[in-house]
């Protein structure tokens, strides 16, 4: 498969907008729990400091995507923070390393310093197994820091990697 990650384009919102409701209606791993609309996913995507999708080059379908923004304001503005998201029947194909590893360039080329997990489900095993093969350092656990869907409470754990 070749794909590409690249900036999105306007003609990428409607997969961009499935793929991030199919992961907020999981609801396992977003903190959000209201679904985009084409009105709102617009203006969310373009709000965003850097918005990128992975496309598979032949078909241009949308097979992944991340947001990259501050993690915080002043101060600790050199802080950035992202959310990935992979279309369910892509997963396993390596798509969140790449985008990943093109995050990462990213925030160094808008200038931050440092990027910030600040709540990654302790069950999502996938994501934090991959975070720490690409070096991002752990911070600990914060006990039953996330509501699941289903209503129970489970730790997440922070995350850094110098930029």
């Amino acid at each position: 498969m070749d794909m590409i990650v690249r900036a999105y384009s306007e003609n990428d919102i409607p997969q961009m907008i499935d793929i991030w409701n199919e992961i907020v209606e999981d609801g396992t791993a977003f903190p959000q729990e209201e679904l985009l609309t084409p009105e709102t996913g617009t203006a969310f995507f373009a709000s965003q400091t850097y918005s990128a999708v992975a496309a598979e080059a032949s078909t241009g379908q949308i097979l992944g995507l991340y947001i990259l923004h501050p993690n915080n304001i002043g101060r600790c503005g050199h802080l950035c923070n992202a959310s990935y998201a992979v279309r369910t029947d892509s997963r396993g194909r390596h798509i969140g390393e790449k985008l990943v590893l093109d995050c990462l360039k990213q925030g160094r080329i808008h200038g931050f310093r440092l990027l910030q997990f600040n709540a990654v489900v302790a069950s999502n095993t996938r994501a934090r197994h991959l975070y720490e093969r690409l070096g991002f350092t752990p911070l600990g656990r914060i006990p039953k820091g996330f509501r699941m869907k289903d209503g129970h409470y489970e730790d997440i754990c922070p995350y850094y990697h110098e930029l």
